[in-house]
């Protein structure tokens, strides 16, 4: 990645605008997707301490087998291809417990797609398990696991890590878990959280290790642009958020930073709001996601965005920007 050439970019919107469309346009067409999946969050119990969380809670709750699968039920009968698992890291929740989770619903919807479990909850369970983080996932793979969340990226640079996230895995850490991951052919998301304490130059460290690790295994499905959430959080006092043309110049930036390596940027209506997210569809983004049905790490920080977009509303907002709405499934392959 020539770091001159993104400065340049950055400071010449309308060249980083133009670019960033034709290379859009070159992977996906006018082609935008969605997917229909409901996000579960088994428990908001959490020994961590990121400052930009609102969600965690030391005496919250864990959703029992039946809760989850009664959610699952629900998201079935709405047409849902891919369930989504993340949670707190709860003290003592072991390998066994995590892919009981897997085992559970894989045998009530042998067809839905488990998207589940992050490289923090991974590197978690396998300290709680006393096991090889390698053994983790063979073990999550044969409970049931088909891919998994590239959450607990925030910002891949240790230093703004060692403040925003003091206890989270670190950038080494991340990639690790990941490169594993994608070596035992589960492939993950890629994400980055921004616009809070981190500089241009981080973000581009950030852009580079994905772009890197992309071109080593070819394990991510897409790479998602996560805008800091301020509200009712301890990073939000001292955070900088970003106006609506800094999240589209970002969005611009990934499409160009990571061709051709990552062509699917995906949107997030939840942190954007649906007005931005559609406006980026005209600036590089191709995807905006699933329909959650509930989310609540977000809804906890302070978005003012709903928990859940129906199918018909992804296509309404999809076709307003002049693209043509495509149902997918988790790995991108077209449903409809």
């Amino acid at each position: 990645m020539n770091r001159d050439l993104m400065r340049s970019l950055w400071r010449s919107p309308m060249r980083l605008f133009s670019l960033s469309r034709m290379l859009q346009e070159s992977c996906c067409g006018r082609e935008v997707t969605y997917v229909i999946n409901r996000n579960i969050n088994f428990t908001n119990i959490c020994v961590g301490s990121c400052r930009f969380c609102a969600f965690r809670r030391s005496d919250g709750y864990i959703l029992t087998h039946e809760e989850i699968v009664q959610k699952a039920a629900e998201a079935e009968q709405m047409g849902a291809t891919e369930i989504c698992l993340q949670g707190g890291l709860a003290p003592g929740l072991t390998v066994e417990g995590y892919c009981e989770i897997l085992e559970v619903l894989k045998s009530n919807f042998p067809r839905m797609h488990l998207h589940a479990y992050s490289p923090m909850e991974v590197m978690h369970m396998s300290r709680c398990s006393g096991v090889d983080v390698h053994d983790a996932l063979r073990s999550l793979k044969d409970s049931g696991l088909d891919s998994m969340p590239g959450t607990a990226a925030e910002l891949l640079v240790d230093s703004v890590r060692r403040v925003i996230c003091p206890d989270k895995l670190s950038t080494a850490e991340w990639s690790f878990v990941i490169r594993a991951a994608h070596t035992m052919g589960i492939p993950t998301t890629s994400t980055m959280l921004y616009g809070h304490i981190e500089s241009f130059e981080e973000r581009l460290s950030h852009l580079e290790v994905i772009r890197s690790i992309q071109m080593e295994t070819g394990g991510f499905t897409e790479f998602v642009l996560l805008p800091f959430v301020p509200g009712n959080t301890a990073l939000g006092r001292i955070s900088s958020p970003p106006d609506i043309l800094e999240n589209l110049k970002m969005h611009a930036l990934a499409r160009v930073a990571l061709y051709p390596y990552i062509t699917n940027i995906q949107a997030s209506w939840v942190k954007l709001g649906r007005a931005v997210a559609g406006a980026a569809l005209e600036w590089g983004a191709n995807d905006l996601g699933g329909t959650l049905m509930e989310e609540n790490i977000s809804r906890c920080a302070g978005s003012r965005e709903g928990q859940y977009m129906s199918p018909a509303e992804f296509q309404d907002l999809i076709k307003r920007h002049g693209r043509v709405p495509v149902q997918r499934d988790t790995l991108y392959r077209r449903l409809c």
